[in-house]
This record gives C-alpha cells, structure tokens and sequence, in this order.
C-alpha cells in the first residue's frame, strides 16, 4: 500500500494558504506548531482562545483574541488551527463545532520532540508501516491505523473520528481483566489506570505493581492506595527504562514528566528487574515516549508470561507501527490491536495485544 496516496500534507497545504491562518490555543502545542511555520515560511495571522481565556495578553507576539474579534478583522474564510490536546467532552464539542463552520486542521506535532509526520517521514518508514499494517488482529484496527496515517498527514479532525471507540469496548473484547490479574502499571500517574481496570473485577485482583517517577503524582497515587487498596501491592517511585539506572527527569507534574535532558534526577527501573520472576498477566505503559526502553525492560517478563498489554502508542511519531513490530519480535503469537479513544489531536491512541 502506498500510504502517501491517503492524504495530502497539512504542512504543504498550509504553505500554499492564501487566506489568513489563525491558531487556536496557546502553550506547549502551540509553540511547537509556530516553530514549524517558521521552518516552513508559514505566516500565522493571528492567535484567539476560548472567550472565558482571553484576558488582554498575549502569546509569541500575538495578542489573543476571541474568534469574534478574529472573524470581524478577517470575515469567516479563515483557516484555524487548532493548537492544544484535549479528551474534554465539552471541549471536543467546541472543536467538532468549529470544525462545521470552518476550515479546520490540527496538526500533528509529536508529544515528544521528534520527526515530523510528513510526506519525506512516510517514504523513509513506507516498508515498516506496511509490515505493522498487516499485523493488525481485526477490522477496527486497520481502520484506526489508516485513519492514523490520514488524521496525521491532513490534520483533518474527520478522521479521528471515523474510527474512534470507547474503552469500554477494548477491555471487554480483547484485555477481559479478571480478579486474577497481576497488574504491572507503568506510569501510574495517580492510580487511574489502576482504578479503571479494578472497575471490571469488582475491586479484585492478585497483584499491583506501579512505577510512577514525579514525585508529586507518586503522593497522590501512595496516597489513594494506602486508602483503597489491600493485598500484595508494590509502588515504586521510578520511571521504567530498558535497565536500572539514573536519569534527569522532567518533573512537571500532571501526565507531562518525561526524560530530559535537564531536570531532577531520577530512579529509573527495568520491570524484569522490578518483579524478579514474578508473574505479570496484566501490562500498562503510558510513559511519555519511553515505550520502546520500557518494552525492552520488560522482555523477560513479556516473552515468560505474554502478559495482555495496553500500550500508549502516539508520544512520538512512530509510535503507531514501531510498537507493533517491537512486540511482535519479542513474542509472535500476540494478537494486536490499534484503538483510538476520543482526544484531539490523535493522543490516546493506543496499542493493545492479547495471547489467544
């Protein structure tokens, strides 16, 4: 399959815009989208935020407006870009309305920095991305990795909602958690993965195991445990990595820590080494774009007990048909499965695989 053939480049549409090009949002996604109109020749026209965030200030030289201010300066055929992430119901809906009034593209910018999703990415990953295409177990997973493909070279929110699902419909199908499970939970963030699983074994289970490296999460995650939980439960205030090691962390708070080139120092673990041979039947990794060493830390585990996984799989560019083939090579009878949940852009998008 020539993926190329999908879409057309968002970037190379945009260079092309001839009418005003106004973002919508303003921080961390945002500044990355203006670096890259900068490296394009791409000229912003103007900045706006939702009415309730627009309070006279501005951003990267732009004051922020509202979009009324910003439709009565330039009229309505204006191109927004929608420069922020969000599973917000409501804000999705704003989104989805924006969307039907006008011309509205969101970027993809990797989570962590990185290549690009653009056409010279696809013809440089072209092979690797048929390979994981053709590993997909069923129908929905296909669907999700060519609107993946599509969403990320056209930015066009269509196709991020064609093929999304809810996680009610991963978990009983294909994850169907037990009271049995021994539960490995890498970047626990504050126990809510925990807490979701637990909702489908009434409470039950045989053993939790988390790695959570921001030390402000680790109180909040140590905390709620201490109040509801009881059994064999082991937390651990680490990242997970290929080894144990050290590494400078950056201690953000919220789901945003990840390794970095400055930061706080920080513990970080290997779940081999974490359980030492105990079972794991159960696996999550949502660590910031260090799936590919958390996998690799986890091998021993993954290949004795072919614990059924659910794998973050959009922090980086590649993410989507990388993970697949990392897993596979580590252990082939795995079934696996691409799901994309309700965010914009395509954030929580997800890999899952399960043994038959």
């Amino acid at each position: 399959m020539d993926f190329l053939t999908l879409e057309r480049s968002v970037w190379t549409r945009l260079r092309e815009e001839t009418r005003p090009v106004v973002l919508y949002g303003m921080g961390d996604g945002a500044d990355k989208i203006l670096d890259r109109f900068a490296q394009l020749g791409i000229t912003a026209a103007g900045v706006f935020a939702s009415d309730e965030f627009v309070r006279g200030h501005s951003f990267r030289g732009f004051r922020v407006h509202k979009l009324s201010e910003i439709t009565g300066r330039f009229g309505e055929d204006i191109v927004i870009v929608i420069a922020f992430a969000s599973q917000r119901p409501e804000v999705l809906e704003k989104m989805y309305g924006l969307d039907a009034r006008f011309d509205v593209v969101a970027p993809d910018v990797p989570v962590v920095p990185g290549p690009v999703f653009d056409e010279a990415f696809v013809r440089a990953h072209q092979e690797e991305m048929e390979q994981a295409y053709a590993l997909m177990a069923d129908e929905q997973s296909r669907r999700v990795f060519l609107d993946t493909v599509r969403f990320k070279l056209s930015g066009k929110l269509q196709y991020l909602r064609a093929s999304e699902t809810g996680k009610d419909e991963i978990f009983r199908t294909v994850l169907q958690p037990t009271g049995a499970e021994h539960f490995a939970d890498l970047g626990a963030y504050n126990g809510d993965t925990i807490r979701e699983l637990l909702s489908y074994t009434g409470g039950a289970f045989a053993s939790i195991t988390a790695l959570e490296p921001d030390r402000r999460n680790f109180r909040k995650l140590s905390a709620w445990a201490e109040s509801s939980l009881s059994g064999a439960v082991e937390l651990v205030q680490a990242g997970a990595w290929s080894e144990d090691t050290v590494l400078r962390f950056s201690d953000k708070a919220g789901r945003q820590s990840k390794v970095a080139e400055t930061g706080r120092e920080t513990q970080m673990r290997a779940l081999d080494s974490v359980l030492g041979g105990r079972p794991c039947t159960c696996l999550k990794m949502d660590v910031e774009g260090a799936e590919r060493e958390a996998i690799r830390g986890a091998a021993q585990t993954i290949r004795q007990y072919h614990p059924k996984l659910n794998i973050a799989a959009y922090h980086r560019s590649a993410d989507f048909f990388e993970l697949p083939l990392l897993i596979h090579a580590l252990c082939p009878d795995y079934r696996l499965y691409l799901r994309h949940h309700p965010y914009v852009p395509a954030w929580d998008t997800n890999l899952y695989a399960a043994c038959p």
